[in-house]
């Protein structure tokens, strides 16, 4: 079957698109690589009523779960879509469509820090993934730590869950300007109150300009944290460092747009690394449309709006502009919270030479450095050098960190390159044999 539409990713930015296309009266199917629709936001356990929906009462809507797509490509009928069905024992699958859209989301971007590898370190999304997924709480002693209004759901999350939340550790300092950004999105301000108040009941301690440097523990998990202030560049304050007795961390510096399938299609990305699409969400390959994170990071609502801008885009229909306006107005809304919470380069002061960089290879800092004084000028070049990037991850978590490096030793900008590779996701030999392009 060739279907009109297929949708990569069944969070709000996909599911909007899907079943606003399956109104317009297309056949469409969505591909997921977890069990249940809705992504991370409307993530819910096993047996629990979804906040969204089920797919299944649009008959137009195919909605294929489990499904890893680790590659796409061009063909004759519009795009064909290469995935692994099932979590153990896989099947290779082929998708076909007119039309695709990339709805892949993003993940959590980490610095690296002594200790930041340990058992107990978690990021921000990973936290709330298991206590919203599968109702387990990850420890017994938490703190939050990171930047950006994520860390607070996260903390309120943790805390409903029983955990002692001993504090939330913001590393920015948000000014008066915030209150600008109110008029853009009142829900998301709303949302935030909302989280504060909870964190005020809890009597749970909200401390801004503070980041963990460094974590203690050995195999068997994690101990301690070691909080200091920052000044302005995020580099710490000498003597400002305290200890915080924990046995769970959950860190989140903000996000990284998951652009593999994009980049297998040759799609142009912007200059901070995002898939490009114009007003209606169309990218410059023919017939592939992108929304939510991939395209910028924005939240749900920008997510689902632009969801269903990319549907409208589809059918050829000019879209209301109550729906143009808002996404304007969440755009700059998201566009103001970026500028409010900046990752600073004062947090390469929190590492040494010993500080594993990558984690699935174990590169620390200083093997890193060194093959930049050896002549390695680009990530590529560390790479080949040292593994930095080899492992399992291929370079998700540590492409970027490795890029700072680079850049602080370089005295130059150096940017993590877009990934290209033609496998997107870790598939066994027999699976690539069988459904390979």
């Amino acid at each position: 079957m060739i279907h009109d539409l297929v949708v990569v990713g069944a969070g709000p930015a996909g599911l909007t698109a899907a079943v606003t296309a399956a109104r317009f009266g297309l056949r469409v199917a969505v591909l997921d690589a977890n069990s249940r629709a809705g992504g991370q936001y409307h993530r819910h356990r096993a047996g629990r009523p979804p906040a969204w929906p089920p797919l299944t009462r649009l008959h137009t809507v195919e909605h294929l779960a489990e499904h890893r797509v680790w590659a796409v490509e061009r063909s004759a009928e519009g795009f064909t879509v290469h995935a692994v069905a099932g979590e153990r024992d896989t099947t290779p699958v082929t998708v076909i469509g007119r039309r695709l859209l990339l709805a892949t989301g993003a993940y959590d971007r980490q610095l690296p820090y002594p200790g930041w590898d340990l058992p107990g370190v978690f990021t921000a999304g990973g936290t709330q993934a298991l206590i919203k997924g599968n109702g387990v709480p990850p420890g017994r002693r938490a703190v939050v730590a990171g930047t950006g209004p994520f860390l607070l759901p996260v903390a309120v999350a943790l805390a409903d869950a029983g955990v002692e939340v001993r504090a939330v550790l913001e590393a920015s300092r948000p000014t008066p300007r915030a209150a600008a950004l109110a008029p853009h999105s009142p829900a998301r301000v709303v949302e935030a109150a909302r989280y504060a108040a909870a964190l005020a009941r809890r009597r749970i301690p909200y401390r801004t300009g503070r980041a963990v440097i460094a974590a203690t523990g050995d195999h068997t998990g994690l101990t301690s944290v070691t909080v200091a202030r920052l000044d302005a560049n995020w580099r710490a304050r000498p003597g400002t460092s305290t200890e915080l007795a924990c046995d769970t961390l959950a860190v989140g510096y903000g996000f990284t747009p998951q652009l593999e399938l994009a980049g297998q299609l040759g799609c142009a990305s912007t200059p901070d690394g995002f898939v490009a699409v114009d007003a209606r969400q169309t990218t410059d390959v023919p017939g592939l449309f992108a929304a939510g994170e991939s395209t910028g990071i924005g939240g749900v609502h920008l997510a689902s709006v632009e969801g269903e801008l990319a549907a409208h885009a589809m059918v050829g229909r000019t879209p209301p502009r109550a729906l143009l306006r808002r996404r304007a107005a969440l755009t700059r809304f998201a566009d103001g919270l970026r500028a409010l919470y900046p990752v600073r380069p004062g947090w390469l002061s929190w590492s040494d030479a010993h500080t594993p960089i990558c984690r699935c290879e174990e590169v620390p800092r200083g093997l890193i450095e060194d093959a930049a004084r050896r002549g390695a000028d680009d990530v590529r070049s560390v790479k080949l050098l040292t593994r930095a990037g080899m492992g399992w991850c291929q370079g998700r978590m540590c492409a970027e960190a490795t890029a700072c490096v680079l850049s602080d030793v370089l005295d130059r900008p150096v940017a993590a390159p877009p990934p290209t590779r033609p496998i997107g996701v870790p598939i066994r030999l027999g699976d690539l044999a069988q459904g390979a392009p």
